[in-house]
């Protein structure tokens, strides 16, 4: 930096797994943008790249340079379990996500987050970081108390834990079952909130305080954990959307949280939607500064060394952490599957848990914005007899009669046409009725059309 003209004073060196951290804090006058546009520059002297400039660090008066160490250092999971921070942790869901920059181990809870988005390019790190999450959420709660969703759509990431009883359904493989398992969880949220609103508690903690003072069964939380969102969104985009930030914006409260993981971060995938609901991120390497702006809002994941090199963004932070995640083997998962297997039978504890996935079942009115609607909708007899008693049929009536959007009117009409109430669509005119109101006679030229 002398070389250059600009004048620091050197602070402490923080050596973590992946990079060592030198801090300085620059003389008065000078400008942090004199700093950062050296970038190229000061990795050329340090024969070191990708090296990342922190500036300011968050909560002191130094700017930051990371410069990336010749060997990385490998984390074990056991070594952050071992932690007391871990052992005494303030979440009840804390997650191991790894190792700042000075080596501290860092944990999150995932009740507070209370949603996760993993992102990043392939080969970087996304299944052993989310194998990672799993045992630590596993480490620490039983079948009873903690139940799993995992989707899985690339069928052999996630498949090593079929065995364990934590899981409501075996990991869901198959796109056309993803969807039936998403709007199970909407209307179990709904469900837990006619619990909670007739129980009066405000959130799923106060209701099992209640309800183990009582003797009565506890509200399990829920964590659904999708694989790959990618693949999902290109299938069934809009609805698998639609029930993601449902779910995303209310479901914080009855104890259900999404863990959602993609190796495409672009926009078609991470929409504006879905990001506004996912506040708290981990970006893996990715390939372009573009690509990191989709994930973080901000550049910097361009930069990561990968294997396991992550930026940390949580809710509560304007700033990511640079963070090394902990390395899994496929023989510790194969290790805590075994020991859950021992420990209780699946169909025992599924039997018990009265939480069963219709995958058959149709789209609930809570997976649409524009009113909802299924296949037997909850409006099919009013809207029956609104035809009926009006003598034509189209869907700007059944919206101003029964205020509802105009994708589900045109559904029920659909559902009108099927049950033969009314008749085909003629362009722009109203639809026929076949149905008469009771007491009004059909007339002789209208029989054979009936007919």
């Amino acid at each position: 930096l002398g070389n250059f003209g600009i004048d620091v004073e050197m602070g402490e060196v923080s050596i973590g797994p992946t990079v060592t951290q030198y801090t300085m804090r620059p003389a008065v006058g000078v400008k942090l943008s004199k700093i950062t546009t050296l970038n190229s520059d000061l990795s050329l002297a340090l024969a070191a790249h990708p090296i990342r400039i922190e500036a300011p660090i968050p909560g002191k008066s130094l700017v930051g340079i990371e410069v990336p160490n010749k060997k990385v250092a490998i984390i074990g999971l056991k070594n952050m379990f071992e932690e007391e921070e871990f052992a005494k942790s303030k979440y009840f869901l804390p997650l191991a996500l790894g190792r700042d920059v000075s080596g501290g181990c860092v944990f999150a809870g995932l009740d507070k987050m209370p949603h996760l988005l993993i992102a990043g390019a392939t080969g970087t790190g996304k299944s052993v970081a989310i194998n990672a999450i799993l045992l630590s959420m596993l480490y620490r709660h039983s079948p009873d108390i903690l139940k799993l969703i995992l989707i899985d759509p690339k069928r052999v990431e996630l498949s090593l834990y079929n065995e364990i009883p934590h899981l409501i359904t075996p990991v869901i493989t198959d796109n056309k079952k993803v969807l039936g398992a998403l709007r199970w969880a909407v209307t179990e949220m709904e469900r837990r909130y006619e619990s909670l609103q007739k129980h009066g508690s405000r959130d799923v903690f106060s209701y099992n305080a209640k309800m183990s003072g009582a003797g009565e069964p506890l509200m399990p939380f829920i964590v659904i954990i999708i694989d790959e969102l990618a693949d999902l969104m290109a299938s069934h985009g809009r609805d698998v959307e639609a029930a993601i930030v449902r779910l995303a914006q209310m479901s914080r409260a009855v104890g259900i949280h999404l863990i959602v993981s993609t190796q495409r971060p672009s926009v078609e995938v991470i929409t504006g939607l879905i990001k506004a609901n996912i506040t708290s991120r981990v970006a893996l390497q990715v390939a372009s500064q573009i690509d990191s702006r989709t994930i973080l809002d901000m550049a910097g994941a361009e930069k990561l060394l990968g294997r396991g090199d992550m930026l940390f963004l949580s809710g509560d932070t304007s700033k990511p952490r640079r963070l090394q995640g902990p390395l899994v083997s496929e023989k510790e998962v194969k290790d805590v599957v075994k020991f859950w297997r021992t420990q209780a039978e699946r169909a025992e504890i599924s039997e018990g848990s009265g939480l069963n996935i219709d995958f058959e079942s149709k789209s609930s009115s809570s997976t649409n914005y524009d009113g909802g609607g299924s296949d037997e909708d909850d409006l099919y007899e009013e809207a029956k007899n609104v035809v009926i008693e009006a003598g034509k049929a189209s869907a700007s009536l059944l919206q101003r009669r029964l205020r509802v959007g105009y994708a589900r009117a045109a559904r029920i009409l659909d559902i009108l046409e099927d049950k033969g109430i009314i008749g085909p669509g003629d362009g722009a005119k109203p639809r026929e009725v076949y149905v008469r109101p009771e007491g009004v006679a059909i007339t002789e030229s209208e029989e054979p059309l009936l007919q």
